[in-house]
């Protein structure tokens, strides 16, 4: 399987970004996590994470539910299929991209294109 260039371009950008990456990551794993699990466990702040996940909830990747634990707010959120299914999607772009490159740790070869 070779190589090509234009395949990058395809991965999905959204979750691509190592912020988003790693909260799709932990939602992925689970069936919803609160706000403060996610924030310990990527290490964003909370102004951060929750740009991110608003971005998430936004392409319909994320669901956020604000409910309370007694009579503190809780903040959980859940992958929806959309997002799981965009997930999955991701994961197997980035193998077959992994696939295309080759077993070995050198970096793949490009030849130039000719110049004229």
């Amino acid at each position: 399987m070779k190589f090509q260039m234009h395949q990058l371009a395809g991965l999905d950008r959204l979750i691509h970004e190592p912020a988003r990456l790693m909260i799709m990551v932990l939602l992925y794993t689970v069936e919803s996590a609160d706000f403060l699990f996610l924030q310990r466990e990527t290490g964003l702040s909370k102004g951060n994470l929750s740009v991110h996940l608003a971005k998430l909830e936004q392409a319909g990747y994320v669901r956020i539910e604000k409910t309370y634990r007694g009579k503190l707010p809780l903040t959980l959120c859940s992958l929806t299929e959309t997002g799981r299914e965009a997930f999955q999607r991701y994961r197997r772009s980035l193998h077959h991209l992994m696939a295309a490159t080759g077993d070995s740790d050198e970096p793949p070869t490009m030849t130039p294109a000719p110049v004229g």
